[in-house]
């Protein structure tokens, strides 16, 4: 395995055959107080739980850049029809540890409310990346519960981030979907994908749920970008899409 020390705790890579491993396979090992032990990089609620590691792991050292690829091309796409970021009422889905949010903010978007349905992303957003948003709810956005439910709704969204969560397993397509119900019509849809799952032999449901959107005029795709999303352990990158579109009733 190679090494990366920077600071405590260290990270360890695994390197050889194992390398080869599928995406949602691959982990590394995080030694803390002279003890090892292994994390599955999809395993977010023991990554978010250390501070710091989450972007240790996936920003600096395997050098993914989507939180800023995404928001970026959903500023340039906004900019070409002269709307403002700080018109937008965002709904940050898979929020995650905040990064998106942080993002966000950066191009000058005001609203923006977060939902996970790890509580430990919302502590690590909480405890990393205070008043970013505001608010942040840990629940399953098809049952988030009558209050939360109300609250999302009168939130009146015009904008909908979906970023390093979708496929694998983590937000399945029947999710993502009932996200975008929150978003008003004619609202902003921005969000990343592996490229894998939006080819004819796709089995995750996105290629799909987006395919019979699309064609429905339920969105209507305004700008796409195919990019390295980050590097595998490999070292090669993956390939994913960034998405804008819009919604229409």
């Amino acid at each position: 395995m190679s090494t990366l020390s920077n600071d405590e705790p260290t990270i360890h890579l695994p390197h050889g055959a194992v390398t080869a491993l599928q995406q949602d396979e691959e982990y590394f090992e995080l030694e803390e107080d002279g003890r090892r032990r292994r994390i599955r990089f999809h395993d977010y609620a023991e990554i978010y739980s250390v501070p710091g590691l989450y972007e240790r792991l996936f920003a600096q050292t395997l050098m993914c850049r989507s939180p800023e690829v995404v928001v970026n091309l959903l500023q340039e796409t906004r900019l070409d029809q002269e709307q403002r970021p700080g018109d937008l009422r965002v709904l940050d889905f898979g929020a995650g540890n905040g990064m998106v949010g942080e993002e966000l903010a950066r191009i000058g978007v005001r609203s923006i409310v977060g939902v996970d349905e790890l509580d430990e992303a919302k502590q690590a957003a909480e405890r990393d990346r205070p008043g970013i948003y505001e608010a942040y709810h840990a629940v399953d956005i098809t049952a988030p519960g009558a209050d939360v439910q109300r609250e999302l709704e009168e939130a009146d969204f015009n904008c909908l981030t979906c970023v390093a969560a979708l496929g694998f397993g983590d937000i399945p397509a029947d999710v993502f979907s009932a996200a975008l119900g929150l978003i008003a019509d004619g609202g902003w849809v921005a969000f990343n994908i592996r490229d894998q799952f939006v080819t004819d032999t796709d089995r995750s449901g996105f290629a799909d749920l987006l395919d019979d959107m699309t064609a429905s005029g339920e969105l209507v795709e305004r700008a796409r970008l195919r990019y390295p999303h980050r590097l595998g352990l490999s070292g090669e990158p993956l390939d994913y899409f960034a998405v804008v579109a819009q919604k229409s009733s």
